[in-house]
C-alpha cells in the first residue's frame, strides 16, 4: 500500500512541472490589450493638451512638494491617466503598488471604507528613497476616481483624514462634476479642469495609433471620428479599434465610422426637417416611424437636431428658443423613460409649427 502511494505521488508531481514549463513559454506571447490601455500615457510628457496640470506635476517630480489634487472635466480627457503616469514616475515600478491606493466607483467607498481602509493606508509612514537608490517623495498617494459618486457622509469622513494625515499622504480626487464634491473638500485641494481635447490633438493621436497598428483611414473618416468623439479621446480610440476589427484590415471609411458610433446620418436628419417644412402631419408621422424602425436612438437625434437648429439661419431667435426649450423637455422625458415615438412626434410637431410660421 505504501509503495502504491509513493508511486502515485511521484507520478502526480511530473505533470505539474511540465505544466509550469508550458505556462512560462506561453507568457512570452504578446498580451492582447485594448488600444485605450495600450496607448495610455506612461509618463507625464505623453499627456496631451493639459499644460497646467503637467507643469504642476513636473515640478513635483523635480522635488517640489505635491498638494492635494482635484481633477475634474469631461470623460476621456486624461484625468486618471495623468495621475497614474505621475505616480509611476515618482515611485518607479518596484514600490508603486505599496505607495499608491486607487479606489474607483466600482469599489465600495462608503463611510466605513473611508474610516477603515483609507485611514489605515494614510496612517502608514514611508521612506524617501526607492529600491534603485533614486530619491522619491516621503508620502503616499490615494487616488479616489469618480469621487462625485461618493456619498456626502463618506466625503465628510474623508475631510478629517485628509487634514490629519497631510504629513504622510496626498489625495487626488477625480470627478466629472465638481459641483457634486462638498465645499470643505474642494477648499483643501488644488483644482484643475481638464479641457475636452482639441480636434488637432485628437487627429494627431489617432494618426499615430493608425501608423503603429498599420491601419488605413480616409481623411473624411478621420474628421468624422474626431467630430463624433466630441473631445473624448477614449471614445475616439475605442471607435477606431472597433472599425478596424469590422473592416478586417481594409480602409476605414466615413460610412463605417457613422455606423459604429450610432450617429444619425445627415440624410436622415434632412429628411426629418424636410417633413417638418412640408406642413403635412401624415408625412411627419411616416418619417418618425421609419426613424424608430431603423433603430436610431432618440437621444442621439435630439442632440444632433439641437446643433442643426442652432446653426439654421432661416429661423429667428424667438423660433429657436421655442424649439430648444422643447428639445430640453424631450431630453428630460427620454431620460425618465418616456416613449421615444411619442416624444419625437411631439418635438417634430413643435418644429413644424415654428418653421411653417414664416411661409
Amino acid at each position: 500500500m505504501q509503495a502504491f502511494l509513493k508511486g502515485g505521488s511521484s507520478i502526480s508531481t511530473k505533470p505539474i512541472k511540465e505544466k509550469g514549463a508550458g505556462t512560462s513559454g506561453e507568457s512570452k506571447k504578446p498580451k492582447l490589450v485594448p488600444w485605450v490601455e495600450k496607448y495610455r500615457p506612461k509618463c507625464i510628457d505623453e499627456v496631451a493638451y493639459q499644460e497646467e496640470v503637467v507643469a504642476v506635476l513636473k515640478k513635483s517630480l523635480q522635488g517640489a512638494d505635491l498638494p492635494n489634487l482635484l481633477f475634474y472635466g469631461p470623460p476621456g480627457t486624461g484625468k486618471t491617466s495623468t495621475i497614474l503616469a505621475a505616480s509611476r514616475e515618482l515611485y518607479g515600478p518596484d514600490i508603486y503598488r505599496q505607495r499608491v491606493l486607487e479606489l474607483n466607483a466600482s469599489d465600495e467607498r462608503g463611510i466605513q471604507v473611508i474610516r477603515e481602509k483609507v485611514k489605515t493606508f494614510a496612517q502608514l509612514t514611508v521612506g524617501g528613497t526607492r529600491p534603485d537608490g533614486k530619491p522619491c517623495p516621503p508620502f503616499k498617494i490615494i487616488i479616489l476616481d469618480e469621487a462625485d459618486s461618493m456619498t456626502s457622509a463618506a466625503q465628510a469622513a474623508l475631510r478629517r483624514t485628509m487634514e490629519k494625515e497631510s504629513k504622510t499622504t496626498r489625495f487626488c480626487l477625480i470627478c466629472n462634476y465638481v459641483s457634486r464634491i462638498i465645499e470643505p473638500l474642494t477648499s483643501r485641494c488644488s483644482k484643475f479642469r481638464f479641457k475636452p481635447l482639441a480636434d488637432r490633438i485628437q487627429t494627431q493621436r489617432i494618426q499615430d495609433i493608425c501608423e503603429k497598428e498599420n491601419v488605413t483611414i480616409t481623411n473624411e473618416a478621420l474628421a468624422s471620428l474626431v467630430d463624433v468623439a466630441e473631445g473624448d479621446l477614449r471614445k475616439a480610440i475605442t471607435f477606431l479599434q472597433s472599425a478596424t476589427r469590422l473592416t478586417g484590415g481594409k480602409e476605414i471609411t466615413d460610412k463605417i465610422i457613422t455606423e459604429i458610433s450610432g450617429v444619425v446620418p445627415k440624410k436622415t436628419i434632412d429628411g426629418v426637417l424636410s417633413a417638418c417644412h412640408s406642413g403635412s402631419f401624415e408625412k411627419l408621422e411616416v418619417v418618425v416611424k421609419n426613424l424608430i424602425n431603423e433603430g436610431h436612438a432618440a437621444t442621439q437625434l435630439v442632440n444632433q437636431l439641437h446643433d442643426v437648429i442652432i446653426e439654421d439661419e432661416a429661423l429667428t431667435d424667438k423660433q429657436k428658443s421655442v424649439i430648444t426649450e422643447k428639445l430640453a423637455e424631450v431630453d428630460k422625458c427620454l431620460a425618465d423613460g418616456a416613449d421615444e415615438y411619442l416624444q419625437l412626434i411631439s418635438l417634430c410637431a413643435v418644429i413644424m409649427q415654428q418653421v411653417t410660421q414664416n411661409s
